[in-house]
């Protein structure tokens, strides 16, 4: 009974793909899972957004979906330490990784932090973009690097965005984009600027993008 009802699910999800997004945006803090049993079991689609900690991450999030304070940042950066899901539209959800890379972290955490993303990069079937976040002021960090090896190990599609865009002049912003796509051996890195929303209807309509050829 319960193979034929998770299947049924599936191919009303893969039906409304693509419909999403069209219109006003809901969205509204679903659940934190400390561990795999704590994740949604549906099969709605689900963005990954990953980055280490003061990268912008939430101010992001925030401004993609055009709600102010939905996903929150800690007054102590490195503390949050589950993955914060996010439904939007009652459709796809945004999956809020911890940040990373705080150096007053214990290790036992930074530890247990690689162990989570590790997991569901490799298990989620349900995932279909990972957003890497990169501050576009500053050279990718170690953890960084040890991040996109990740994502590269995941084989899933992945898009490098650059926050705070808007604190550079253009030729700034042209020059450490080229610089952090050539670090972090991608293609292409998009500008984001939560503060004047620039890229803002780029990154939607990847998000759009993956979740129609995952369908």
């Amino acid at each position: 009974m319960q193979g034929p009802r998770i299947d049924a699910d599936k191919r009303r999800s893969d039906r409304r793909s693509s419909a999403l997004i069209r219109g006003p945006i809901s969205a509204e803090f679903l659940k934190s899972a400390f561990k795999e049993a704590d994740w949604p079991r549906d099969f709605k689609p689900e963005i990954a957004f990953l980055g280490r900690s003061n990268v912008g991450k939430s101010s992001l999030i925030n401004s993609l979906l055009g709600v102010r304070g939905l996903a929150r940042t800690s007054s102590t950066p490195g503390r949050t330490q589950s993955l914060n899901f996010f439904e939007i539209n009652e459709q796809l959800r945004f999956v809020d990784f911890p940040g990373f890379g705080y150096a007053r972290v214990p290790k036992e955490i930074k530890s247990s932090w690689g162990e989570m993303a590790t997991s569901f990069l490799a298990k989620r079937r349900q995932l279909v973009l990972s957003i890497h976040i990169v501050d576009s002021r500053h050279e990718p960090t170690k953890q960084d690097l040890q991040l996109h090896e990740w994502l590269e190990e995941s084989n899933k599609p992945q898009l490098v965005v650059a926050t705070k865009s808007d604190k550079l002049s253009n030729n700034e912003l042209r020059k450490n984009l080229g610089h952090i796509a050539r670090v972090l051996n991608n293609d292409s890195v998009m500008a984001y600027s939560a503060k004047s929303g620039r890229g803002r209807s780029e990154l939607w309509r990847v998000i759009k993008s993956a979740i129609e050829t995952s369908a």
